[in-house]
């Protein structure tokens, strides 16, 4: 799911303090780099795949430099992620708290933070000494280049984290929960020798109780995954610090998830170039004059923009404000409107190229191709259930008001539609053809809405794609370093043993892989609630996956079944952050949607019983 902003409102004394200018100075020289090295990666995957499909002269060496640049983008963009406070969080528990109260709890977590980089530097300093005399197989340069861009980073993040708690926190304030955070650290330290005797006890200690804790109070997702992973590593194991840059630098280094800040940049050109605006125009004219059309309409919508921005929110924010004023003259009301909003994102989370598919495919080792052509259908099959709900919410709507267009007008709309249309299709085919990677259509993808924008729309502003590049680097980096603590985490769980018992227990569950699906589908509803959906993925996926194959659960149809209950929890109130996203897109108070979404819910549920109990619909067309 997208970031959540903290609410941390700076004293009336912050806005002119040296921490404040120097923040700026600082988002300035990260921020430009960064969207040069975005820019650079459109053109040499562009760049590879175009001398590999038309030239069939491959150049070698593009993959690799790929590579490499991409790590940079991660950690800067994780910086300019923390400069914006867009790192994931959960804030279910402490939205509603008093504002004086909330910057205290804001103020310990950054704090937090803090503490968690300032343990990191020594450990990828440490990285960055092994692969100094190390050369890439391909450019044959220092893998310092890559191993550098960690340290890097975790310079960069405590800087911006130190700049954040001068600019937003009061002295005492400072003061007080600094001091409480170093006596956690003394206690813990203290302790050490305690832990090293307590075995896979320290999992509830670190895992449990020091996660949900950090979680709770609103640390930033991706560093509560690395707080506790580096605690539990360094106070009840031998093992060396240095292991958790290379293991973030590892889940961070899969290429196809290179497709995540080129699709979320895609799609900003989508809504920037018309093309959005084209599909949707297209869809009202052909069925907005029928009882429910419009919302009919805003699930078609979903169904077609989904996934190529790798935003939920962005794909709401495209589709909501050109529908909902003329629902609302229609006689729909607030609540379903957010209802069928959120119903429709958790819906389509398994539509492609979606940014979970590719994550899926990255962590887990299944294939992206067959993710992708699974993942239309069980989209349908929500889209099918949110419809039936829509049909008896609608069925006494008032349409006198709403003209029929001619055949004329509608043929004029689909024609004008008609290259924004050819976008997903192409984006599809090309991967499922296997005329190109997720990654290198992207590229394709862009290359083809710039194009679309310019010649066809006569819509392209030149002032917006700098801001559109530093929001992609934002966005991509939260999720990224997500993917990397996670990915650490998930190590050092299989190491403890963990993933040996829970192999045990899975496969105790009664019912064979019918049971092991529904216990599956029901833990990922509430995982997606809480952990929201990339993160519960990269932790859980490899640990789970293995046992889906070890119960005959055919790995793509149980793939769709998790990817389907992530989604529902993500946007299922009371604490599903996509839920609350929704009503902010659609400016209706949650306390008045909240009554109103559990039909919209309902149908999702039966649809992934559905999916869970009937696998044609994941693996019909492998």
């Amino acid at each position: 799911m997208e970031p959540t902003s903290g609410t941390l409102v700076p004293p009336a004394h912050a806005p002119l303090t040296i921490s404040a200018r120097w923040g700026r100075i600082l988002a300035w020289l990260v921020e430009v780099p960064t969207a040069l090295i975005v820019v650079a990666e459109i053109l040499i995957l562009g760049g590879g795949a175009f001398a590999r499909y038309a030239l069939h002269a491959p150049v070698a060496w593009t993959d690799e430099l790929a590579g490499i640049l991409f790590l940079w983008l991660a950690m800067f963009g994780a910086v300019i992620a923390l400069q914006r406070s867009a790192h994931m969080q959960l804030t279910t528990f402490i939205k509603n708290a008093p504002p004086r109260r909330r910057a205290w709890l804001d103020a310990f977590g950054m704090w937090m933070v803090v503490a968690f980089l300032l343990l990191l530097l020594r450990p990828a300093w440490e990285h960055l000494a092994e692969h100094v005399d190390v050369l890439t197989p391909t450019l044959e340069i220092s893998e310092a280049w890559r191993a550098g861009a960690v340290l890097a980073g975790a310079v960069l993040m405590l800087v911006t984290a130190v700049i954040r708690l001068l600019a937003l926190a009061s002295l005492k304030q400072l003061a007080a929960s600094g001091a409480l955070v170093a006596a956690g650290a003394g206690v813990l330290w203290l302790l050490s020798p305690v832990l090293m005797e307590l075995g896979n006890a320290n999992l509830v200690i670190f895992f449990l109780l020091m996660l949900v804790g950090c979680v709770a109070v609103g640390m930033p997702i991706a560093f509560a995954f690395g707080l506790a992973t580096l605690c539990y590593l360094a106070l009840s194991t031998d093992t060396p610090l240095s292991i958790i840059p290379n293991r973030m630098q590892e889940g961070m280094s899969h290429l196809i998830l290179l497709a995540v800040p080129l699709f979320v940049f895609l799609g900003a050109l989508t809504e920037m170039t018309g093309l959005a605006r084209a599909m949707i125009h297209f869809l009202v004219a052909l069925i907005g004059h029928v009882r429910g059309g419009l919302q009919y309409v805003l699930l078609g919508a979903m169904y077609i923009v989904s996934g190529i921005s790798g935003s939920k929110a962005a794909d709401m924010a495209a589709v909501a404000p050109a529908l909902f004023p003329e629902m609302k003259q229609r006689g729909a009301r607030d609540g379903d409107l957010i209802g069928l909003l959120s119903a429709s994102g958790a819906m389509s989370e398994t539509i492609p190229p979606s940014i979970v598919l590719i994550t899926v495919g990255s962590v887990t080792g299944v294939s992206i191709t067959s993710l992708f052509i699974g993942g239309l259908m069980p989209a349908v099959v929500g889209l099918v259930m949110m419809a039936l709900v829509v049909w008896y919410q609608t069925r006494n709507e008032d349409m006198s008001g709403a003209g029929r267009p001619s055949r004329r007008e509608i043929l004029r709309s689909l024609l004008v539609a008609l290259p924004a249309l050819a976008l997903p299709v192409i984006i599809r085919t090309a991967v499922v053809e296997g005329v190109a990677t997720a990654t290198e259509v992207s590229t394709i993808g862009i290359f083809y809405t710039v194009l679309a924008g310019v010649l066809v729309y006569r819509q392209f502003n030149w002032r917006r794609i700098y801001p559109m590049l530093v929001d992609t680097a934002a966005l991509s980096g939260a999720i990224l370093l997500i993917v990397g603590c996670a990915t650490t985490m998930a190590w050092a769980l299989t190491q403890s043993g963990f993933a040996q018992d829970l192999v045990t227990i899975m496969s105790a569950v009664p019912g064979g892989k019918t049971g092991f699906l529904l216990v599956s589908a029901l833990a990922f509803v509430l995982l997606g609630s809480l952990l929201e959906g990339i993160p519960a993925i990269v932790l859980f996926g490899p640990l789970l996956f293995p046992i889906a194959k070890l119960v005959g659960v055919h790995e793509v149809h149980y793939a769709m079944v998790v990817i389907f209950a992530m989604g529902l929890g993500l946007f299922a109130p009371p604490f599903g952050v996509g839920f609350y996203a929704a009503c902010a897109i659609g400016r209706v108070s949650p306390d008045v949607a909240m009554p109103r979404v559990w039909p919209h819910m309902a149908a999702l549920f039966i649809a992934l019983l559905l999916l869970a109990l009937v696998p044609w619909f994941s693996i019909g067309f492998l």
